[in-house]
């Protein structure tokens, strides 16, 4: 019997290559772990409309499996569609940030079942968003109040990097660490509810699957994987990972060019 019961998985720049894809390899070794009864859980801190898209191709609504979106904010099972965890910024805050990054001629963007909902439809930097996840965008006028109707797990100021560090500092000023506010990319300034990160999700889900985090394969590369490597009983970083990610893993496995994570899940996996 396999010791691993589960492998957590990031998307961008570890399961997915460069064009954003699942290479056939990649996608016929985790459809083989998931038909053998191994939980298949796709961490990443893309929203949930972007990650099922990823779900639906490894046929996970049939076989199995959970998204755990928005960092760990949002935990949902791909099958039946249960929501296990979801974790919303409080409403008090809404107006702050929105009317914060609005001083500083920025855009904010959350995001609804859908896709994208935002003030400034014509931005670049929402626009990347919306291509990275392939998702649509949605136009209105008032973020704050719109967000309300469904709250958010997450917003996202976007923008160049020296005026986000200025509205960064402001709303640190205001919201004196009621909330996480970090740069996953330096055009990408997140906010997200405080203690959010992918460990303490995983813990949350193998604690309700009743699986020990020894029987956890975790596989990523950036700096926002760290935590879900030093919780898992295996951590996994790619090639192209960020040297320090680098430097929590027990194996170093071939790019996400190179299709990584199938070498990875066949080599912990055989015996």
């Amino acid at each position: 019997m396999n010791r691993y019961k589960a492998i957590a998985l990031d998307l961008d720049g570890t399961l997915l290559n460069s064009k954003k894809e699942i290479s056939k390899k990649n996608k016929e070794v985790i459809t083989q772990a998931a038909k053998a009864g191994i939980k298949i859980i796709l961490a990443s801190g893309r929203p949930v409309p972007g990650i099922k898209n990823i779900a639906k191709q490894l046929h996970l609504d049939e076989l199995g499996g959970y998204m755990l979106a928005y960092n760990g904010g949002m935990i949902i099972d791909c099958k039946t569609g249960q929501v296990i965890r979801r974790e919303t910024i409080p409403e008090k805050y809404y107006a702050d940030i929105v009317h914060c990054a609005n001083k500083f001629d920025i855009t904010t963007l959350t995001y609804d079942a859908d896709g994208i909902i935002t003030n400034n439809q014509n931005d670049e930097y929402v626009h990347l968003e919306s291509k990275i996840n392939n998702i649509p965008i949605r136009q209105v006028f008032h973020l704050e109040e719109e967000a309300q109707l469904d709250p958010p797990v997450k917003f996202l100021c976007v923008g160049e990097h020296k005026v986000l560090k200025q509205v960064q500092s402001k709303l640190d000023e205001k919201l004196k660490g009621a909330v996480n506010i970090f740069f996953s990319d330096p055009y990408f300034l997140e906010i997200t509810p405080q203690g959010i990160e992918k460990a303490s999700s995983l813990e949350t889900l193998l604690s309700t699957l009743g699986i020990d985090r020894k029987s956890l394969i975790a596989c990523g590369d950036g700096y926002n994987d760290i935590p879900m490597m030093r919780y898992a009983g295996v951590a996994v970083a790619m090639a192209n990972a960020q040297e320090e990610t680098k430097e929590w893993a027990d194996y170093i496995a071939p790019s996400n060019d190179e299709d990584g994570v199938a070498h990875a899940i066949q080599k912990f996996l055989k015996d």
